[in-house]
């Protein structure tokens, strides 16, 4: 049984999204569970995750979790966020991710130290962050979510314009869901760091559970170096004979 607390939290908060009730389970394969209203992954996909050693699965139909559960019988625990392994087992037509999901203590938190660089507070929706976020491509602006934060939004800026932002959206378990942006002519410079640090102290301060979800190694390596700690992963299928439900 894990006695983690950081780990039990994050169980609770999936679980909780999972929208039917569900557990993780560390023995006997994935939970695979049906639930149409499930927030693990877009409607009428499958959505998995893998946190530590057990793993909790939705699906639309029974149809689905009949043949997602038979199919991954034959896949070890640690492939189950494996789209490789997956597509191995099941036929997939599309997937999202896998995304690595990241939570930090309040005792390991690791704040970035002042630098040359001033960080401003501004409210969420500000003029500014949209025009950064209209100055990026549409993938980094779907990726990083902060024209849905909740929390005020941390930014650098290089004269006039934001080029680095961050800040959080409020999910179901006090958790802090955060939200990072760095314009592509300043990366490499440490700014998502810096703003980073402010929305996660922020999160801290009202009590939060912070949560970083990341594909992109650099997003990754920013959350490990503020003491965010990877315990699992996400991954979304969308089933070849599994239309998108809209």
């Amino acid at each position: 049984m894990n006695t983690d607390p950081l780990m039990a939290r994050a169980r609770l908060l999936w679980e909780s999204l999972a929208g039917v009730p569900v557990s993780f389970a560390s023995a006997g394969g994935p939970t695979v569970v049906t639930a149409p209203a499930s927030a693990l992954a877009p409607p009428g996909w499958v959505g998995t995750v893998l946190l530590g050693d057990a793993a909790i699965v939705t699906a639309p139909t029974d149809d689905v979790a009949h043949a997602v559960r038979r199919a991954l019988a034959g896949v070890p625990t640690p492939s189950f966020t494996d789209p490789g392994a997956v597509a191995g087992a099941w036929p997939v037509a599309e997937v999202l991710g896998p995304a690595t999901l990241a939570y930090l203590s309040a005792g390991d938190f690791a704040p970035s130290r002042p630098g040359s660089v001033e960080v401003d507070r501004l409210p969420a929706g500000h003029g500014d962050l949209l025009r950064l976020l209209a100055s990026v491509s549409e993938e980094d602006a779907g990726e990083c979510g902060l024209d849905e934060i909740t929390s005020p939004v941390f930014v650098v800026r290089h004269g006039d314009a934001v080029v680095a932002a961050a800040g959080y959206r409020d999910w179901p378990g006090d958790t802090a869901h955060l939200c990072v942006l760095t314009a592509p002519h300043v990366r490499g410079r440490g700014l998502a760091r810096q703003v980073a640090s402010a929305a996660t102290a922020q999160a801290l301060a009202a009590g939060r559970l912070p949560q970083w979800r990341a594909r992109p190694a650099a997003s990754r390596s920013v959350a490990r170096a503020l003491g965010f700690r990877e315990l699992g992963s996400q991954l979304s299928a969308r089933g070849a004979q599994s239309p998108t439900i809209s």
